[in-house]
């Protein structure tokens, strides 16, 4: 399963005054540490960031991509600061994300294949959350023909079924789980899938946290998961993700894997 490191986001107190005060220092050290602790991607949060978003996105992907070789997952509302991070990033980013919602498709999907960008697509619309996997499965559609239809190749999405905290939204979950087995019949070859893994235990008791997250991700790669945006210093959890992997054949088993 391929791993976004989610740590690097405006709403934390160093790293949000980091970006504000164009101090590179704790960004450089936690993009570092995700790499270092098995993040395929880094998920580059900079929020609205309606005042200077351009420079700032430009400043961050700029200055990562010169300490690791790591490709950025671009995470801002800002058409523009997406843009501005796009036309400096080296490789194919991922767009984090648009919706079935009209203007953030005509905002984001022309940005996608103007770049040959991947993109996140979530399963969301102006009615609100779905209410089941066949809901979000028919959201998927509606997402991957407008893609078509801007130019966006199927291959470079990947489809977002929205994960809900357990505590107040359990009933949610089967059909998060059925609609990541949905996803793989929509398309041959079967289309890639991306979830916000931390969502499903928002509110939880922090001891409680890394358990449900586990725990789901291995439900999750099970029935098909392609991609996580997961804590990478979360050592049982990428554990897990490396041991249910290797338990699945999609990757090779050795001793020393927990190890590293």
């Amino acid at each position: 399963m391929i791993i976004i490191g989610e740590r690097i986001n405006v709403r934390t107190q160093v790293l949000g005054d980091a970006m504000r005060n164009r101090d590179f220092g704790p960004i450089k050290d936690m993009a570092l540490k995700q790499v270092k602790g098995g993040a395929n991607y880094l998920d580059i949060n900079i929020g609205p960031a309606r005042k200077d978003g351009p420079a700032l996105m430009e400043w961050m992907v700029t200055n990562i991509q010169k300490v690791t070789d790591c490709p950025l997952c671009l995470d801002t509302t800002n058409p523009d600061a997406m843009e501005a991070g796009l036309k400096v990033h080296k490789g194919q980013a991922i767009i984090n994300s648009t919706s079935a919602e009209p203007e953030r498709i005509a905002a984001f999907m022309p940005l996608a294949a103007k770049y040959n960008a991947q993109i996140i697509a979530l399963t969301l619309a102006k009615g609100g959350l779905p209410r089941d996997g066949a809901e979000r499965c028919a959201l998927a559609a509606e997402l991957m023909s407008a893609a078509m239809e801007h130019g966006v190749p199927l291959e470079n999405i990947f489809l977002d079924p929205i994960v809900v905290p357990i505590n107040g939204q359990q009933e949610q979950i089967p059909g998060i789980i059925e609609a990541i087995k949905m996803f793989q019949e929509l398309n041959d070859p079967p289309m890639k899938s991306v979830v916000g893994l931390s969502n499903v235990s928002n509110g939880c008791p922090e001891e409680m946290r890394s358990l449900l997250n586990r725990t789901f991700v291995t439900m999750l790669i099970t029935a098909g998961l392609t991609a996580a945006i997961i804590d990478p210093l979360d050592k049982e959890m990428v554990n897990a993700v490396k041991a249910t992997d290797c338990l699945l054949n999609e990757t090779l088993y050795c001793h020393s894997f927990l190890d590293t």
